[in-house]
């Protein structure tokens, strides 16, 4: 199983000069050959890749563009590749229009390949470099791996991190064990399990509000422009974005490895998160939950250590369903967070809504497909009919 393992480094004043120019040069290359793609899509025409690396060999012939034959030329070739898997991606109907790479906002990043890099007793040494990066060793690669890839970048922050692609033996499927549970996401309890177990939400964004808004308005106090004084102030709004993101990363890195290690089968709610947080009072606090990287996570674990993740139909009403006789509720206001349901049974409603979710993902697990929402007949009662179920892409 190839994996990826991400390390913090600390770049000599050369390498971060010669780092910063390789990647305008990659933004570069990648901005003029989505121009000409673009440029021929509009005559009917279609360049692949083969083409524009022919053009990448012709601009740096160039007086213009003779820059570009002071870097590697792997990251310019790889920077192509990217774009044409992005093209792909577009005439796939996976992804919108590739977008131009922007100085301020896009991901600074090279990648190298094996004969751009050097990898020996433990040290990385890049091409055009004559010393080695003093990368900081969080945790050790797997005995005897050799990576791939080599990925270089720098966030927002000023921080550099190197991303090795290797060959992990040790992600092997788990033993096999009957367990299952689903999974209610919210914002009061980050998550509400089936077994009756809730996880607070930690609120990371709002622990950091008050430091966030302070570093905000010093930034907009700085007169626009590519000032040192704005560039610092700049940096430490993202240094603070950084602390919230890293937290939420952990914790969710946590609770996404203890399910997947203690459940064969998770079910979760196939939630619209783009269209979720366009209500701009919950718009925050629902992008502070991350419940799609939540699920992300979640998936390529369950896919690592031999799981299954059921995801069933956003409108399956969860929520109004009697998880012991099985009625439908009319009406289940958000406020409300206990109902008795006529049947006597007195419901917790995100512990209710995590044991229907469970449920009807089992019965859309033995089906072999997805769920769509149940309809309920006349009196309130649920029909418990199924219309032909979905699978999950």
């Amino acid at each position: 199983m190839k994996r990826a393992f991400k390390y913090r480094f600390c770049p000599t004043d050369a390498q971060a000069a010669e780092l910063s120019r390789t990647f305008g040069c990659v933004r570069k290359v990648y901005n003029l050959a989505l121009a000409a793609r673009t440029e021929a899509w509009t005559r009917q025409e279609r360049v692949n890749y083969n083409q524009t690396s022919a053009m990448l060999t012709a601009w740096k012939k160039t007086e213009e563009l003779a820059y570009l034959n002071e870097v590697s030329s792997v990251p310019l070739q790889q920077a192509l590749r990217h774009l044409q898997t992005a093209f792909t991606n577009f005439f796939g109907k996976r992804a919108k229009y590739p977008r131009f790479k922007s100085r301020k906002k896009s991901r600074k990043s090279a990648e190298y390949t094996t004969s751009a890099f050097r990898f020996r007793d433990g040290k990385l040494t890049l091409a055009k470099m004559a010393e080695p990066l003093d990368i900081v060793w969080s945790r050790p690669l797997p005995e005897g791996a050799s990576p791939s890839t080599v990925t270089v970048s720098q966030d927002a922050a000023g921080r550099w991190y190197v991303s090795m692609l290797v060959e992990d033996p040790s992600v092997q499927p788990l033993p096999a064990t009957g367990a299952a549970v689903g999974i209610d996401v919210g914002l009061d309890h980050l998550l509400t399990l089936s077994t009756g177990e809730k996880v607070s939400n930690p609120r990371h964004e709002r622990r950091d509000r008050a430091r966030l808004a302070k570093a905000q308005r010093q930034l907009a106090r700085k007169a626009r422009g590519d000032g040192a004084n704005r560039a610092k102030a700049r940096r430490k709004v993202a240094k603070v974005y950084a602390r919230i993101t890293d937290r939420r990363r952990d914790h969710l890195h946590k609770l996404t490895t203890r399910l997947v290690r203690e459940n064969q089968t998770i079910v979760i709610e196939d939630l619209a998160v783009r269209n979720m947080v366009k209500n701009g009072s919950l718009a925050r606090a629902i992008s502070d939950a991350a419940w799609s990287e939540f699920r992300g996570m979640l998936e390529y674990k369950a896919q690592w250590y031999g799981r299954e993740v059921i995801a069933v139909d956003r409108w399956f009403p969860s929520s109004k369903l009697c998880s012991t006789c099985g009625t439908l509720q009319d009406r289940m206001p958000l406020n409300v967070r206990t109902w008795t349901c006529d049947c006597g049974t007195t419901h917790d409603r995100d512990v209710n809504a995590a044991k229907n979710i469970l449920a009807v993902g089992l019965t859309a697990s033995v089906c072999g497909a997805g769920v769509r929402p149940q309809r309920s007949t006349p009196g309130g009662q649920s029909a418990m009919k199924q219309k032909p179920l979905r699978r999950e892409p």
